[in-house]
């Protein structure tokens, strides 16, 4: 009887613009898969992929790499998405589980932990704005 054994990829750290990109890449496919964020994305927001993910990269980057390439108002986007359909705390929930998730199951290491707490304190402070603001 053989065995099959799987290689484990070795994880490392976030270094570059590319890891970066599967990291985005990666975690929008998982959010649009996703029950209870996917249809806020692709129903309600009706999200432009092309468009999206390029500056989800560019903003990710920044936040992670201090690149300086973002440039936009992630509040006053969310703000306008609540409006359209209002965000629930659960929404916030289920997004932080799948980039944490996303991020674990890609890499390890300082910049992998920063980029989660950045997550983390981002969808703190959105929640914060938003879900007071009803």
């Amino acid at each position: 009887m053989s065995t099959i054994v799987k290689s484990k990829q070795t994880k490392k750290d976030i270094c570059s613009r590319k890891d970066i990109e599967l990291l985005v890449a990666e975690f929008y496919n998982r959010v649009k898969a996703d029950d209870i964020i996917g249809p806020v994305f692709t129903e309600i927001a009706k999200i432009n992929w092309e468009k999206h993910l390029p500056v989800m990269c560019d903003f990710w980057e920044n936040a992670i790499l201090f690149t300086g390439s973002y440039q936009g108002n992630p509040m006053d986007l969310h703000t306008h998405l609540h409006k359209a359909m209002p965000l629930l705390q659960i929404h916030f929930q289920k997004w932080n589980q799948i980039f944490i998730n996303t991020v674990d199951s890609l890499f390890k290491g300082e910049k992998a932990l920063l980029a989660k707490q950045r997550a983390l304190k981002i969808s703190e402070v959105l929640q914060s704005k938003i879900l007071v603001h009803k």
